[in-house]
C-alpha cells in the first residue's frame, strides 16, 4: 500500500469516529498538538501528513500504521511485534502497553492471513460499576483500540516452568483481544501471557472470588505445566478485574530447530 493510501484509510477512520459521535476535531487536535485548522484541513483533503505526523494521528486514537493496512497487504505481512516475555531488560517493551508504535517493533514474522482472520476475540465483560464511559485497562472498550497481535519470546525459567507445551526460546503469538477465563477449545485450558510486575508471565490461569479466597477483589491463580515449578497467586486490587491481569491469550507456539 502507498503513503497516499495509508493517509485516505486514516481519514475514513477519523470520519466513522467523528460521526459516530466517538470523537471531535478538537479533542483529535488535543491529543496531537495539531491545530484544529490542521486537522481540518487534512480531512478535507486540502493537505496531507508526514510520516512523524501520521505516526502521531494514528498513535493518538490508539491504532497504529499496520491497522491502516489493506487486508490483503497484511496477508503479506501480518502486523505482529515482538516484545519482552518475562522481566524487561533496558531495550525491551512492555507487551502490555495498548499501542505499539513503529520504533518498539523489533521484528515482523509473517502469518497467514486466513490464519490471523480465523482466531476468535473474546474480551471480557465491562462491570457494571464501571459504565460505557471509563477506559480501564480491562475493559472492552479499550482492548478494542489495543494492537492486537504481539510476539514474546519465553525466557529459561518461563520456558522451564511450562515444559513440554512451552521450552526456553519460544516464540508466543499472544491475542491482546482474549482475555476472558472461557476455554477457546472446549475441555483444554487456555495459556495467557500475564502481568506480573514490570513484566509478563505465561501461565494457565484460575479465579478465586472473595468469598472463597478472602481477598478483597479476589485472587488469580498462575499454575505451570511443569509440577515442580510452584503455583502463584496474584492479588486483583480495589477497582481492577482479572482481565486488567490478562494480557492475553496463547495462540500460536514457535520454536526455532
Amino acid at each position: 500500500m502507498s503513503f497516499v493510501g495509508l493517509q485516505d484509510n486514516l481519514r475514513k477512520e477519523l470520519r466513522k469516529r467523528i460521526d459516530a459521535g466517538e470523537l471531535t476535531g478538537m479533542e483529535l487536535a488535543r491529543r496531537t498538538g495539531f491545530t484544529q485548522a490542521h486537522i481540518s484541513n487534512f480531512l478535507n483533503k486540502k493537505r496531507g501528513l508526514k510520516l512523524s505526523a501520521l505516526d502521531r494521528m494514528v498513535k493518538a486514537i490508539g491504532l497504529t500504521l499496520y491497522d491502516l493496512l489493506n487486508p490483503h497487504e497484511v496477508a503479506k505481512v501480518a502486523a505482529v511485534s515482538t516484545r519482552s516475555g518475562a522481566g524487561k531488560g533496558e531495550e525491551e517493551y512492555d507487551a502490555g502497553s495498548e499501542v505499539i508504535v513503529n520504533e518498539e517493533v523489533k521484528e515482523l514474522l509473517k502469518f497467514r492471513r486466513s490464519f490471523l482472520q480465523r482466531l476468535r476475540a473474546d474480551l471480557a465483560a465491562v462491570p457494571k460499576t464501571q459504565g460505557p464511559g471509563v477506559r480501564g485497562q480491562g475493559s472492552a472498550v479499550s482492548r478494542k483500540e489495543w494492537t492486537r497481535f504481539v510476539l514474546i519470546k519465553v525466557d529459561q525459567k518461563e520456558g522451564l516452568s511450562m515444559w513440554p507445551r512451552v521450552g526456553p526460546g519460544a516464540t508466543l503469538l499472544i491475542d491482546r483481544h482474549y482475555n476472558s477465563l472461557r476455554p477457546y477449545h472446549k475441555g483444554e485450558r487456555n495459556l495467557y501471557a500475564v502481568r506480573k510486575g514490570d513484566g509478563c508471565t505465561v501461565k494457565y490461569l484460575e479465579l478465586r472470588s472473595p468469598e472463597v479466597s478472602g481477598a478483597p477483589g479476589g485472587l488469580l491463580v498462575l499454575r505451570p505445566h511443569n509440577p515442580d515449578y510452584p503455583v502463584e497467586v496474584l492479588p486483583i486490587e480495589e477497582g481492577q478485574t482479572y482481565a486488567d491481569l490478562i494480557i492475553g491469550r496463547v495462540a500460536h507456539v514457535s520454536v526455532e530447530t
